[in-house]
């Protein structure tokens, strides 16, 4: 989870020299930092480098990332008509940056690992463009969700066919799974997403299907809403490091995978507790087939990347023996 980053010395130095949006839309800065991870840390896949507001600016909806406060929205939708005039467009054009970098990347890696392509889902990529930013409340995204259901709906659509033909692009660029990221959608209960929110998920897993790539489901804050995740689709969900590994896995049903799910701020202490929280990890697991042993949500940018080492090192002695 957020493999590549600011917890790097050389991700860092990357930054001083130019904005994310840089790095994302240059193959080759996008090949180098994706790869940076993989020769520093014994992790079993590479995860591609690049960021999942990507697609809003061709559907006319310009951001930019503000230093040190994260992405802002230049123009947040606000109303119905704001909703109509988002337009879709052919990710294989607008995003062809995203897969000459998966192209150039699967070459450098080889048969080293695999290379896992992602997306954001349609919850969290509505939330981004109509809040403006981050957002503790949702009470725009709420509103104009409850508010204008029809509206609501038309937009998701279009979010969910889009990144839907953004991931067959990334498979067929070459990435080897894709992770769909709902990172905001904790904020509703299950009801709601239910009603507003699974129909759109789960058509971009209907249409990833038919290429029989794995598929990851994530989300933050979702110990409530697991059974309803599961139901959206993936073959694997993703758990955070709220609920206990063996309890979210009964709600996902033994059926799915499941990742995770570590709290990434242990990696901040002692290794002598990270340790013990992974073998907690890992207890509950139970050895069962299907768990991927991963942080609840990303590494953290003040991590010291000789813990994350070292977590990697750990689970994979306990694991291989």
């Amino acid at each position: 989870m957020r493999q590549a980053g600011r917890y790097m010395s050389e991700y860092r130095a990357l930054r001083e020299r130019y904005s994310l949006l840089d790095l994302c839309r240059t193959p080759d800065l996008a090949t180098e930092v994706t790869l940076q991870p993989v020769r520093r840390i014994d992790v079993d896949a590479a995860i591609l480098f690049s960021d999942l507001l990507l697609p809003l600016e061709p559907m006319g909806i310009r951001f930019d990332f503000i230093r040190g406060e994260g992405p802002a929205i230049e123009n947040p939708l606000r109303s119905e008509a704001d909703l109509a005039r988002v337009r879709r467009f052919e990710p294989r054009e607008a995003l062809g940056y995203v897969l000459d970098a998966i192209r150039q990347i699967k070459r450098e890696l080889g048969a080293r690992a695999p290379l896992i392509g992602f997306a954001g889902a349609p919850f969290t990529l509505a939330s981004y463009a109509i809040e403006g930013g981050h957002s503790s409340s949702f009470a725009h995204t709420k509103a104009l969700m409850y508010g204008a259901p029809a509206a609501w709906h038309c937009f998701c659509d279009l979010i969910a066919d889009v990144i839907g033909d953004y991931l067959v692009a990334q498979i067929e660029a070459g990435v080897d799974a894709v992770q769909i990221f709902d990172s905001w959608v904790g904020a509703l209960n299950a009801a709601d997403y239910r009603e507003f929110i699974l129909p759109h998920t789960g058509r971009i897993f209907a249409r990833v299907a038919p290429t029989g790539v794995p598929t990851i489901h994530f989300g933050v804050g979702t110990g409530a809403i697991l059974g309803e995740l599961r139901s959206a689709g993936g073959d694997i969900i993703g758990a955070d490091w709220r609920t206990p590994l063996d309890e979210a896995w009964e709600r996902i049903g033994f059926d799915r995978g499941i990742q995770g799910n570590l709290d990434p701020t242990l990696l901040l202490g002692p290794l002598d507790r990270v340790f013990g929280a992974a073998d907690d990890v890992l207890k509950r697991a139970g050895g069962r087939a299907g768990h991927i042993f991963n942080l609840g949500h990303g590494i953290l940018p003040t991590t010291p990347l000789e813990h994350v080492q070292a977590l990697a090192r750990y689970v994979h002695q306990k694991t291989r023996s």
